[in-house]
């Protein structure tokens, strides 16, 4: 697959996400039936659950988007339901979230962890597991400054091309390295190239994971250049939104200057970057 394959991928799971309103503070991860309908969030553990407890996905699930706004009903088929959110962000206003994907790298991802770190920020790291299991003292580094980290596969690949057995390997053999270096399971996944399918979600969530798109593409695995990379991110910034940057996977120091100049600018034009929780209910 050509990249600008997987741009138009990225573009197609993602699009009208970022146009769906700046105005709330909550970003709220929708699920779509295949009518294009939204689909009841599934049943969840009660507050508190152990996070090794399967999650139940919905059968209709099968396409992330990140949107905004509070929960509310809507109706499926005959019945009507109250949609939840499956991703909270924390505190009210001028809220976001910065991931950054394909790691941990030693040559970018301590840099890029140096800088939350002098900001006092926390964000989320979805490592790939054969990166993460020969670097996870990085991920210690991680857990220590309260970052969260997700599961991301083992090797990157097109989850939509594979098995579910080979689903189920890539997403399983992740998390035990991250439970290993971390200190915890992962609870929250992404799919490679936001290629999402059923067999995806439905896996992800027997091993305790829910999904998180995202609403700024930073674009930076292209290596558009460090002023292009803040522009996106300075011009995507609202309350609510989810950031995806990478900070592995080839060149990135482009992603770890851009880091350097955006993240300051965003805090001194009042937005707080956080970490979302998932929410029991």
């Amino acid at each position: 697959m050509t990249k600008d394959q997987l741009l138009t991928r990225r573009r197609v799971l993602i699009g009208g996400a970022a146009a769906a309103g700046a105005a709330a503070g909550t970003a709220v991860l929708l699920t779509t039936g295949g009518d294009g309908t939204p689909a009841a969030r599934p049943a969840t553990p009660a507050a508190g659950a152990p996070a090794h407890i399967a999650l139940k996905p919905s059968a209709y699930r099968l396409q992330p988007l990140t949107g905004y706004g509070p929960p509310h009903a809507v109706t499926h088929g005959r019945t009507m339901v109250r949609r939840e959110p499956l991703l909270r962000v924390s505190g009210r206003g001028r809220t976001m979230v910065l991931t950054f994907d394909d790691g941990p790298d030693p040559r970018y991802t301590p840099d890029i962890l140096r800088t939350l770190r002098e900001h006092d920020v926390r964000a989320m790291f979805f490592v790939c597991g054969e990166m993460a299991a020969d670097h996870k003292d990085l991920l210690a580094e991680m857990a220590e400054d309260g970052h969260v980290v997700g599961n991301h596969t083992w090797s990157h690949p097109l989850l939509t091309r594979l098995t579910r057995s080979a689903i189920h390997s890539q997403m399983e053999r992740t998390c035990e390295v991250i439970e290993d270096a971390y200190g915890e399971p992962p609870v929250w996944f992404r799919a490679p190239y936001g290629a999402w399918n059923r067999a995806a979600f439905q896996l992800g969530a027997d091993l305790g994971m829910e999904p998180l798109a995202w609403t700024v593409d930073t674009l930076d695995w292209m290596t558009p250049g460090t002023r292009t990379i803040v522009d996106r991110v300075e011009r995507g910034a609202a309350p609510g939104v989810v950031v995806l940057s990478h900070d592995a996977g080839g060149d990135r120091s482009q992603s770890v200057r851009a880091l350097r100049d955006y993240l300051p600018q965003l805090l001194d034009s009042g937005y707080r970057i956080t970490v979302p929780s998932r929410q029991y209910t």
